[in-house]
């Protein structure tokens, strides 16, 4: 039976192929051999074919919906069946809606285009994403959906981290008829049960002020994080001044990376730069904390005769880049900077690009969170990020 039937598509198939040409042939291929699948997969969900009697039959077939679709070959007619008195909901999974991302994207762009400030360029991607037309009513459905979701993952209850990664990054919004920048806050943990990566939560608004970041923290400690062992983060002044106020019983590590991008600002002259940045990393490649400063008593006495500003600075400052060393000698390279969380901005540099300039802190905040979830669920699911 099952030949018979894929002879038919065949078959079908051709004929559409002979009588309307590549052009107009391929959308009508396409929807006949959508409209099989998702009959096969009914006929999965019901447990029986049709007209099959079986004791496993789960409900029974209820005909046909008309639905159309916009796709690369254009609009096409496709008849989703429908199901009666099953006890689960069908759903054929050739409609679902795409990754959060991809419905996240698609809102930012929609929401875009709706409130006037498209290009050529974003009318052209909100074609190919949302279909040739996109109203209102489409785009407040999507985003209610979407919001809500998002939400709830944003305030779920967290469990104990034993170490916490910090860092913000900005993007590009409209407000009031002028272009801010949006501040980006992510907060990483590794999890003290299985030491496993995960994103802990995201916020968003117009500054990175110590206000902003305070709210944040705060926020993750009621959701369930404890005092972790060690927090890493860059040396903004805001989340410093938030983090002796939200968790000051948890040691500070200084990124490391960013340490060494601080320092290239204090170098007098432009040949000195690679010396400076190999001798800060001798500082902070040493075996143990009692090496590490004995190496930068070296690198200061040496660097003094030639600029004491550069060494003033790698005294006062290198040392907030220590803290790394009260732990393990196999934890310290993970845990010595925040380039985890770099990595997560940049692909959302990455994704935000398609979209260019967003009408709103929400729709910005929609499509983070929706790549911090997809983030967060590939490292829970994975092997574990330490050993603890």
């Amino acid at each position: 039976m099952t030949g018979q039937t894929d002879d038919n598509l065949t078959r079908d198939s051709i004929n559409l192929l002979l009588e309307n040409g590549l052009a107009d042939g391929l959308p009508r291929i396409a929807e006949l051999l959508m409209n099989a699948a998702m009959i096969i997969e009914r006929s999965a969900h019901l447990q029986a074919g049709p007209h099959q009697r079986t004791a496993e039959r789960d409900g029974h077939a209820n005909g046909f919906k008309p639905r159309s679709l916009a796709t690369s070959l254009g609009k096409l007619g496709l008849q989703v069946p429908q199901v009666r008195d099953s006890t689960t909901p069908f759903r054929t999974s050739l409609l679902e809606s795409g990754s959060r991302v991809d419905r996240a994207l698609k809102a930012a762009i929609a929401e875009m285009y709706l409130q006037g400030v498209s290009t050529r360029r974003v009318t052209k991607v909100v074609e190919e994403l949302c279909g040739t037309q996109i109203s209102s009513t489409q785009v407040s459905r999507l985003t209610s959906e979407l919001d809500e979701e998002f939400e709830k993952w944003r305030n779920r209850p967290l469990e104990p981290i034993a170490f916490l990664i910090l860092d913000a990054t900005y993007i590009k919004v409209r407000v009031d008829g002028a272009v801010r920048d949006c501040a980006i806050l992510t907060a990483i943990g590794v999890r003290r049960s299985d030491g496993k990566r995960m994103v802990l939560g995201v916020s968003c608004a117009l500054s990175e002020a110590e206000a902003h970041w305070r709210k944040f923290l705060k926020s993750l400690k009621e959701r369930g994080v404890g005092i972790p062992d060690l927090v890493t983060s860059d040396a903004h002044e805001g989340l410093k001044a938030a983090l002796r106020a939200t968790l000051n019983a948890s040691p500070w590590q200084r990124c490391q990376f960013h340490l060494q991008q601080n320092a290239q600002a204090h170098v007098p002259r432009l040949e000195y730069r690679a010396k400076v940045a190999a001798d800060i990393r001798s500082v902070f490649n040493a075996p143990d904390l009692a090496h590490a400063q004995h190496r930068l008593e070296e690198i200061v006495a040496k660097w003094r005769e030639k600029s004491a500003k550069l060494a003033d600075w790698m005294e006062t400052n290198l040392p907030e880049g220590f803290s790394v060393f009260a732990l393990p000698e196999h934890q310290r390279r993970r845990l010595r900077t925040s380039n985890m969380a770099e990595r997560i901005h940049r692909e959302i540099k990455r994704r935000t690009k398609v979209a260019g300039l967003f009408p709103n802190e929400a729709s910005v905040l929609r499509l983070v969170t929706a790549i911090h979830i997809e983030t967060s669920e590939d490292w829970e699911t994975g092997r574990a990020y330490l050993t603890l």
